[in-house]
């Protein structure tokens, strides 16, 4: 089975995400926490010595992961490490960790270019009770010669936040928003009425590294997504792209930079904390994903992601990106002791009531059978695009080579875009997008 395999099931779990909406078993940057050997120590793991160290990709999971590890080591007496890598630094990470002599025993491979690089650091995960424990095998990913290098512990999907009250407030219906035309409307009616109401339409887009992905990542999905449709899959093979759809790419950044409590000159340092201006009620609109529902909500609970509408024809019918980067592997170079203790503390995660329901909460939704059943809105509204008939732009972006070095690109020619929107500076946005793309492509597989 191929990871091109996985790509196409992101449809048909959307569809049972529309149907069931209950997945299954089941920060701060840069922070660690190793859980004592206090408990009974139940675990036959415990009893050969082993232990579990995670390198997790995700700050915002920290604070549940050091909970639950010591709740783990509590119950078990198996010790837990969890480190958290800061925002946009998890590949530095991995890199100086594994180059330790006692390496994460669990980590992260997400995309295609992951399994290329870390691949051969993976334990085969067909066949471990872990894998037993899943619901589908739509996010696992598979190296050339068919092992299963990691697996989805949860997926997710992303969009544009829309907060309801402050559409409102501005006298507009969020149900009105269909294409990108009627976005349009909203967005330029209330920013340029941004004084007026306290409040303006889209949030700061920063362009440094805790925020840029939002734009060189995610919204860059749109492009290949489309584009995908028009020429078949994309996968770890395409060594080029045409760029078909970067007018409409650019119709929505434009609606976004132009649009904002911030102005786009002022994007490139970042330090605006765009998530904190969507809370405090200062902007309507925010480019984010269902692993922020629980902060937002909280905060703002009428809230609502809409899809990413750029004036593609027949968008009406668009709904939300779904797939995950968040993919589990397990060193093989650990020990067999290691490497059990981790696959127990992983089958806990996805199987305890307790520990999956507090997963769930901050991840959405896990694709196991015995997790608790999801809550997050942002995720039901995936599932009610899907429901109406909508398609689900899958996670195209997975395939960007040589992932850092080609949105480092695209960031600095943006940059300059932010700060003189020439026709010329665009012409190296469009260069940085499809140049790039095979140039990386190139030096990542020379």
């Amino acid at each position: 089975m191929s990871m091109n395999v996985s790509r196409r099931a992101f449809v048909g779990t959307a569809g049972l995400l529309a149907t069931t909406l209950a997945a299954c078993s089941g920060g701060n940057g840069g922070s660690e926490s190793s859980a004592g050997d206090s408990g009974a120590g139940s675990a036959a793991s415990t009893a050969a010595g082993g232990s579990v160290y995670w390198l997790n990709f995700k700050p915002e999971l920290d604070e549940t992961l050091q909970e639950l590890a010591g709740t783990y080591t509590k119950e078990t007496g198996v010790p837990v490490k969890i480190v958290t890598a800061a925002s946009g630094t998890y590949n530095q990470t991995l890199i100086a960790e594994m180059d330790k002599s006692e390496a994460p025993t669990l980590f992260v491979i997400g995309n295609a270019a992951g399994v290329k690089e870390w691949g051969d650091f993976a334990l085969d995960l067909k066949g471990t009770a872990i894998e037993k424990e899943l619901n589908t095998d739509a996010y696992n990913l598979y190296d050339t010669e068919g092992k299963l290098v990691s697996i989805g512990y949860c997926y997710e999907c992303y969009g544009i936040v829309a907060n309801k009250d402050l559409i409102e407030k501005a006298g507009h219906a969020i149900d009105d928003i269909k294409d990108f035309e009627s976005l349009k409307k909203v967005v330029e009616d209330i920013h340029k009425r941004s004084n007026e109401l306290g409040f303006d339409a889209f949030v700061a887009t920063d362009m440094d590294d805790s925020s840029s992905w939002r734009v060189t990542g995610h919204l860059a999905n749109l492009e290949y997504y489309y584009e995908e449709q028009d020429t078949g899959d994309f996968d770890e093979s395409t060594s080029e792209i045409a760029g078909t759809y970067l007018p409409n790419y650019k119709k929505l950044y434009d609606l976004m930079i132009n649009n904002s409590v911030v102005e786009p000159s002022a994007l490139a340092t970042g330090g605006h904390d765009p998530a904190t201006q969507f809370t405090n009620g200062e902007a309507a609109f925010f480019l984010t994903g269902s692993w922020d529902y629980a902060t937002l909500s909280e905060a703002q609970p009428n809230v609502r992601m809409l899809p990413y509408y750029c004036g593609v024809s027949g968008e009406e019918k668009a709904g939300l990106n779904c797939g995950t980067e968040n993919c589990w592997a397990v060193n093989v170079n650990a020990t067999e002791e290691n490497q059990q203790a981790t696959i127990d503390f992983m089958v806990w995660l996805v199987s305890n009531p307790d520990a999956s329901a507090k997963m769930v909460e901050q991840l959405g939704i896990m694709p196991y059978t015995n997790a608790a059943e999801s809550t997050n809105g942002f995720l039901l509204n995936a599932a009610e695009y899907t429901a109406d008939g909508c398609y689900v732009m899958d996670w195209a972006t997975n395939y960007q080579p040589n992932v850092d070095q080609y949105r480092a690109a695209l960031v600095s020619a943006l940059n300059a875009y932010n700060s003189d929107p020439s026709d010329s500076n665009w012409d190296d946005v469009k260069k940085a997008f499809v140049d790039g793309w095979a140039t990386q492509y190139k030096a990542a597989n020379s």
